[in-house]
């Protein structure tokens, strides 16, 4: 049987896949949570379960080509913002079929793991899928204020447009700053100065753990007019299981 992933490129899957090597944690995380039997490969970023055992192939931006293709995957898991197109190249090259997907906001990720879990993997919808269905499936709520969120600092990188968690956040009544009609839609996580974060019309600035890993004495201190909050990197990054936790979010004050 031959598939499209997500970006149209064609996957062959004969059989339902028994071995699966995955390069993003997120949809680690979702794989274990769903058909741990089959994982046999991930990252070294892949943290989540705690207790994963699975072989480890590197990084998502330097994966272990040698280490991937002696696990014999009948199929490597990628995403196209997360791991780059010539390891994708490389990996086919060599034989292996690779399933690319492509997320940029709450519905497309929701979409997108349903069809790796029932046409990839030719598993049933598990439950915590269409929890988040659930979960997620409404209209936004109002907007309680506008949020900066950086993921890099010496030098200061931050979210913007057509991204995952920017979307995640209107879902949860915040509005990215950095993220307006003014802002290069092309690029999504601009390179930024302490001032475009640090503003008066600005609400909030969230500092999540990953992928810098800000903390108590690590962030805050560098902004003067505008309050932070130490969040886990995970729930605003990550789609899966994190997405349950993440609507959490939407409560908290």
């Amino acid at each position: 049987m031959t598939l499209r992933d997500d970006l149209g490129a064609p996957v062959d899957l004969p059989s339902p896949p028994q071995r699966v090597v995955s390069l993003v944690p997120s949809l680690t995380e979702a794989l274990a949570a769903t058909c741990p039997d089959t994982l046999v490969g991930a990252t070294d970023w892949c943290t989540h379960p705690a207790d994963l055992d699975v072989t480890r192939v590197r990084g998502t931006k330097n994966p272990d080509l040698v280490a991937i293709a002696a696990l014999s995957p009948d199929l490597v898991v990628a995403n196209k913002e997360e791991n780059r197109e010539l390891d994708v190249r490389r990996l086919r090259e060599r034989g292996a079929q690779v399933w690319v997907t492509d997320i940029e906001d709450v519905p497309s990720a929701l979409a997108s793991m349903r069809r790796l879990v029932v046409e990839a993997l030719r598993q049933p919808v598990p439950g915590w899928l269409d929890r988040a269905d659930d979960l997620w499936g409404g209209d936004p709520p109002s907007p309680r204020g506008r949020v900066a969120v950086p993921i890099w600092r010496d030098p200061w990188m931050a979210v913007g447009p057509r991204t995952y968690t920017t979307d995640l956040l209107t879902r949860l009544g915040w509005t990215n700053a950095l993220a307006g009609p003014d802002a290069d839609p092309d690029d999504r996580y601009p390179h930024v100065d302490l001032t475009d974060l640090d503003r008066p019309d600005i609400d909030l600035v969230l500092l999540p753990d990953e992928p810098y890993e800000f903390t108590s004495d690590d962030g805050p201190e560098a902004f003067e007019h505008v309050p932070t909050r130490l969040v886990s990197g995970r729930l605003l990054t990550w789609y899966g299981p994190a997405m349950i936790e993440a609507h959490a979010l939407r409560d908290a004050r």
